[in-house]
């Protein structure tokens, strides 16, 4: 019979850096989570996406165990990464924070498409553009 899940937690974590201090302790304590075997495996599961930002998902069953479900690091960062910058433009219309290629707008529609709810890459790319536009990146 499978394990009934009590609690389902979302995170977003740098890769390789998660630690017990809040906000990731405090979380993970109130679904009654050992704190230490979470921290030894995100920072084992992340060591290949380092610099990154990680979403994950923590499954939390009756028994205190946990699975972890490693997620694509979200489309912003991945765009302002592609550009250089550290935030996009805070008036998109007016001023351009950058500007990316298409073959770097297909790079990251590849690696989120997994994540995306899009049929095909065309239709991702359609996505990470809009994303690009909104943050004041130009698409060229």
């Amino acid at each position: 019979m499978a394990k009934k899940i009590t609690k389902q937690l979302k995170m977003v974590i740098p890769a390789g850096k998660a630690n017990p201090a809040p906000p990731v302790g405090p979380a993970l304590g109130q679904a009654k989570v050992n704190i230490g075997e979470f921290v030894t495996r995100f920072n084992e599961g992340t060591k290949s996406m380092m610099g990154d930002l990680v979403p994950v998902v923590v499954k939390v069953y009756e028994d205190k165990t946990f699975d972890l479900i490693f997620k694509t690091p979200p489309a912003s960062a991945l765009i302002l990464k592609a550009i250089g910058k550290e935030k996009g433009s805070g008036k998109n219309v007016t001023e351009k924070a950058g500007s990316i290629s298409k073959a770097q707008i297909r790079e990251i529609a590849e690696k989120k498409m997994k994540d995306l709810n899009a049929l095909d890459v065309e239709g991702a790319m359609r996505i990470i553009e809009g994303s690009a536009k909104s943050m004041g990146v130009e698409v060229k």
